[in-house]
């Protein structure tokens, strides 16, 4: 037998993860099975062969192609998850996250709370520590050692049996269990926890698979997210398939996600290229119109729509839904393009929710076609937001679930300063899953230069709205109200956030704030509040509108003119009876506008957002299904989503229909000057 020679080179970067590469002569004796480093891990050899990955029938879209995948080498992956004591004689600090919000308390329970930087940082510790390489296992090794041979949903078959069930079902708070590893039955390979306990980081960047056979892939060159594995405890079972796939951004960290190890080099398979860009980041201009600013007569009354903005091919089961898309955002470009997003999924708090994008081209008439814009693999991305500094950036807000459902987002921000063709990483502005943390359509930007964005402050319809507020064009970010008492909301009553959820925020000409929102409602009238000190304190008060329910959100801007815009709802049952110059009423439904010229005191114009005409159906989608159009009715609900353009124009989308129109078409009445207007 040869004589050893140990090698150790210096820390290389393979795509983010430094690894300390040591290399020696193999001994010409059979390798053991099985492995114990010094602080305790224990490792089984997997032996080299091919499977099929991913899964046809019953899996989800991102499980195809299922394509032959050849593993060319043994390697040796961890039995069970990296426990507390292993992790923590890494990092002491982490003792302090023991138990938060009641999990992983004990020396022998999953580590959890730990990121996929947190996790490398441990591999490059470990092999420093050991004089071995220890890695991320790739998600095709991940796959392989799932299954252990079984080409069946899980290795235990078709089904998952109970003893392996840890709280499998879709929940909205945390629920905690014992993660306790290897307190369930090993696959036939000797490894534990693979369906369930803690999902599990692996070392790819999530991206499509490739139609062709693979030897020993090891993901694409970039990407959003970091692969996770195996499904958790407090989620839906079949989130646990052997080739169910999940993932994150590299920085989240929650309740739900561990990891386990691999020892051994990584393989020597080129990364896959970055996939193909979606159609709205394509082809997207770079040069500013000469006539950006140029557009109908401003003193001629303009209005086009409804036309359908939202075109998903029928039959779509992912990433883009045919079933259900609902809750958009809307942002005019520095191109002049116009850019909006929503979300599209099956069930509102399910875990394949994702968010889609549509591009209305500054020199066309017709919406393109949806595409992907955004979408955390198996995460619910509960409500975009969109916003335009008016000089040359963009600004994507998200909430980011913990798994399923709007209870537990993070806060998520990115950016592009070329109009929407490439967004930076994405950043978490606020990395506690919780809440205040799910986006509003309404985000603007004060005149001090302060970004405002509002957020749910709770999930259900009485739960007011918190705002977030930026002094530094996005870089870091303030709750002034998060940690204080929930306000009562009544009339003449001050507290830290806003009276209703979904709410508009407005700043008036004294630099206060002023927001209207749904929910929680004074003397049966829609709830206004007044901030005097920038979200600090608030006073409530009933506006002179009607409330709103579900399925409808409202919108308020300041226009480029100077008025206020609202655009909110009269109910189908009661209307709303306007008064034209001739003072002959006539009771409208639906969706209105309405202007104020002193600054929220008065609302003296009101009118109906309908193309008028004879009565004929109309597809709102989303909760808003198909209504009646005519003279006198309008969209009857729908999440609402506005912006101004440089030339006047005010667009504005529901939840499938398009709208644009501006200031003099507002003010106008057929046949009159501006309709006046009582509750």
């Amino acid at each position: 037998m040869k004589s050893k020679r140990l090698i150790v080179t210096a820390v290389c970067l393979v795509t983010g993860v430094g690894c300390l590469r040591v290399a020696a002569n193999r001994p010409s004796s059979p390798a053991p099975q099985k492995s114990v480093n010094s602080i305790g891990m224990e490792f089984v050899r997997i032996e080299p062969g091919s499977f099929l990955m991913g899964q046809e029938q019953g899996g989800d879209w991102d499980e195809q192609p299922v394509h032959k995948v050849a593993v060319s080498g043994p390697f040796y992956i961890a039995v069970t998850e990296v426990t507390n004591a292993q992790y923590e004689q890494f990092d002491p600090r982490h003792r302090d996250l023991r138990g938060k919000l009641g999990f992983s308390k004990d020396d022998d329970e999953a580590v959890v709370f730990v990121s996929w930087q947190d996790a490398a940082e441990f591999c490059r510790w470990l092999s420093k520590k050991e004089g071995k390489i220890y890695r991320l296992p790739t998600e095709a090794e991940w796959e392989y050692g799932c299954r252990a041979g079984t080409t069946t949903n899980y290795h235990t078959g078709s089904k998952l049996p109970d003893v392996f069930h840890k709280n499998q079902k879709q929940t909205w708070n945390p629920e905690p269990v014992s993660l306790k590893v290897a307190a369930t039955p090993a696959n036939a390979w000797g490894l534990y926890d693979m369906h369930g306990n803690v999902e599990e980081w692996c070392y790819d960047w999530y991206g499509p698979y490739e139609q062709s056979e693979q030897t020993d892939p090891v993901g694409r060159l970039d990407g959003h997210f970091k692969v996770t594995r195996g499904g958790s405890h407090s989620t839906d079972i079949s989130y646990l398939r052997s080739a169910n796939r999940l993932g994150t951004l590299p920085d989240d960290k929650s309740w739900l996600i561990g990891f386990r190890v691999v020892m051994g080099e990584l393989p020597k398979a080129e990364l896959l290229p970055t996939p193909a860009i979606p159609v709205n980041q394509q082809n997207v201009r770079q040069d500013l119109p000469a006539d950006l600013d140029k557009g109908p007569d401003p003193q001629q009354p303009y209005f086009k729509g409804p036309i359908e903005y939202v075109k998903i091919p029928p039959g779509s089961e992912g990433p883009m839904y045919s079933e259900h898309n609902h809750d958009p955002a809307l942002a005019d470009c520095p191109n002049g393009d116009i850019l909006a997003i929503w979300y599209s999924c099956r069930t509102e708090a399910g875990r394949e929710l994702a968010i889609l994008a549509s591009r209305l081209r500054y020199d066309s008439e017709q919406w393109e076609p949806a595409s992907l814009f955004w979408d955390a693999p198996d995460r619910n991305d509960h409500a975009p937001a969109l916003f335009f500094d008016g000089q040359k950036t963009l600004y994507h807000f998200n909430g980011l679930s913990a798994a399923a459902t709007w209870g537990n987002l993070a806060l998520v921000m990115r950016i592009s300063t070329d109009s929407g063709a490439t967004w930076s990483k994405a950043r978490l502005i606020d990395p506690e899953h919780g809440l205040r943390h799910q986006p509003i359509a309404s985000v603007f930007q004060t005149r001090e230069g302060f970004i405002i964005l509002p957020c749910d402050a709770g999930t259900g319809g009485s739960g007011g709205t918190a705002i977030h507020i930026s002094r530094d064009a996005g870089k870091t970010w303030v709750d002034p109200g998060v940690g204080r008492p929930t306000p009562n909301f009544a009339q003449g009553a001050s507290g830290a956030w806003i009276a209703g959820i979904h709410a508009g925020v407005v700043q008036l000409k004294d630099g206060s704030l002023m927001a209207l929102g749904r929910g929680n409602n004074i003397d049966g009238r829609m709830p206004m509040s007044i901030s005097k000190d920038m979200g600090e304190n608030w006073t409530y008060h009933a506006s002179e509108f009607p409330p709103i329910g579900g399925g409808q959100r409202l919108v308020l801007r300041r226009l480029r003119e100077g008025p206020i815009l609202l655009v909110s709802f009269a109910d189908g049952k009661n209307g709303l009876v306007i008064r034209d110059a001739a003072s002959k009423e006539r009771r409208v439904h639906g969706m209105f506008a309405a202007l104020s010229f002193d600054e929220g005191k008065t609302w003296p114009v009101k009118r109906l957002i309908t193309a008028g005409g004879p009565a004929r159906q109309i597809d709102g989608g989303g909760n808003t299904g198909r209504f009646v159009m005519d003279d006198s009715h309008a969209e009857p609900k729908g999440y609402l989503a506005a912006t101004q353009t440089p030339n006047g124009l005010i667009h504005l989308i529901g939840s499938k229909q398009y709208y644009v129109f501006n200031l003099a078409w507002l003010k106008s009445t057929s046949g009159g000057p501006p309709e006046q207007s009582r509750p």
